[in-house]
């Protein structure tokens, strides 16, 4: 009977540390689990919503325009915003929207356009830049303290909000 319980005790300590290491795993190189903290991607995400983001995405292609993506920030935080630019972009900012390469794009997801002109700048190689969807309260490449980000700053692409789970939604990236 005692070396049956030491099986036992065994294969359920083997399974745990199993179970350990394939979480391990799934987060080093899979997914990541982010929270949102702010207001400055309403309506889209709320503050304290937590969210699924992919880290393989961005490790088979570059990302696109619309996108919503979390990257390391200067301050040593990690940003949640929308891909507004690639590399090469012209972008310009005024008060009927967000011009890309002289076109005004359609941002049926925005809180309100901004208020404030910024540029043209050119997108530099090897960075995109992005925007909150709460335009006139929000921290992105506008802003000197982040500018544009670079790709080895992303860490992925925004998949899923699993909580709170009455608001639990796939991510729409147009």
């Amino acid at each position: 009977m005692e070396h049956r319980d030491k099986n036992e005790a065994w294969e359920w300590i083997k399974s745990i540390l199993i179970a350990v290491v394939l979480a391990l795993l799934i987060r080093a190189f899979l997914v990541e689990v982010f929270m949102v903290q702010g207001q400055s991607m309403l309506p889209t995400l709320h503050d304290r919503e937590r969210l699924i983001v992919s880290k393989v995405q961005y490790h088979l292609r570059l990302p696109r325009q619309g996108e919503i993506v979390v990257f390391k920030a200067a301050d040593n935080r990690d940003f949640i915003k929308r891909v507004i630019g690639v590399a090469g972009d012209e972008i310009r900012v005024d008060r009927q929207g967000v011009w890309v390469n002289g076109k005004l794009l359609d941002e049926p997801y925005l809180l309100e356009k901004a208020r404030e002109q910024f540029g043209p700048v050119v997108v530099p190689p090897g960075t995109i830049f992005v925007m909150g969807d709460n335009r006139n309260n929000s921290m992105d490449s506008r802003h000197p303290s982040v500018g544009f980000v670079p790709l080895g700053l992303l860490k992925g692409k925004a998949m899923l909000v699993f909580w709170p789970i009455q608001d639990v939604r796939v991510i729409i990236h147009p």
